[in-house]
């Protein structure tokens, strides 16, 4: 395959924190070479596990990782100049916008607004700018899902898509057909699995069309019990892969595990053990 397997940060988040060189050098005996970076303290300093951006990417040099993307958040308000020289400077090349509530038509085109000019800085200083979907963004709003209205108001060439399969499916939406949908628009894809007793996987079938999902809402459909590690529950992984082999556009699958029942990085050890088998047989 053309695309590369990557980590998400975000998978491992506590040992990161506590102890990021620790953890990069797990990482790196795991076989991670690329990382996607969660930035969440937009208005301070930019740090990630305590590293500054020139600190983090020495140590990346030395473990022969990178890091080729970041999710940042929030961004409304948020220093741009900080986010892209921080970005810059460890090496990334994308920005990525991870999760946004919405409670209205007028919500969705503000956003729709903003990430048009938040594309536009991002292709001022030669970098791309992304966002990541959740379940929410599905649901219908106004006679057409929210991600249709979001794909609809903004310019395909200032923001592109960072596909998460897993809430795609969560969402009602098959998603080798989404990322046919896609296409081009989509080259950063976020991958995990499901286990067979989650029920039910459509999660709008339980929250309906009318609902307003808010971020203390959407909190209690994020249980460990719903998430597993790749190649362990029910997703078609097989498939997926074989429709971005087919497609030539992603340049990166990440494994993000939000939750799990394991210790993070055995988590993420046994994803990346499954994952590059999988990958092997596409």
């Amino acid at each position: 395959m053309n695309a590369s397997i990557g980590l998400q940060a975000y998978s491992v988040r506590e040992e990161w924190d506590k102890d990021i060189l620790g953890t990069l050098e797990r990482l790196a005996e795991i076989g991670y070479k690329n990382l996607e970076l969660a930035i969440t303290n937009t208005g301070d300093e930019l740090l990630t596990g305590g590293l500054k951006a020139d600190e983090l990417r020495k140590e990346l040099d030395r473990l022969g990782m990178k890091a080729v993307s970041t999710h940042v958040y929030p961004l409304n308000n948020a220093n741009w100049e900080r986010i892209v020289d921080f970005n810059q400077e460890v090496g990334s090349s994308a920005i990525v916008y991870p999760i946004h509530y919405f409670s209205n038509l007028q919500d969705v085109h503000d956003l729709s607004a903003n990430m048009n000019k938040w594309g536009e800085i991002c292709l001022k200083h030669g970098m791309n700018f992304y966002f990541h979907n959740h379940f929410h963004e599905f649901q219908p709003m106004g006679g057409q899902t929210i991600m249709d209205r979001l794909l609809d108001n903004t310019d395909e060439n200032l923001v592109k898509i960072e596909l998460d399969t897993y809430w795609a499916m969560r969402g009602g939406v098959d998603p080798i057909e989404y990322l046919r949908k896609l296409g081009s628009r989509c080259d950063l894809v976020h991958q995990k699995d499901v286990p067979a007793t989650t029920q039910p996987l459509n999660l709008l079938e339980l929250v309906g069309t009318e609902e307003v999902i808010t971020e203390q809402r959407f909190s209690e459909f994020w249980k460990a019990e719903d998430f597993t590690e790749i190649g362990d529950g029910i997703m078609d992984i097989g498939g997926i892969l074989r429709v971005i082999q087919e497609l030539g556009f992603a340049k990166y699958v990440f494994v993000e595990q939000d939750m799990t029942s394991l210790q993070p990085l055995d988590s993420v050890q046994r994803s990346y053990s499954n994952f590059s088998k999988l990958w092997q047989t596409v």
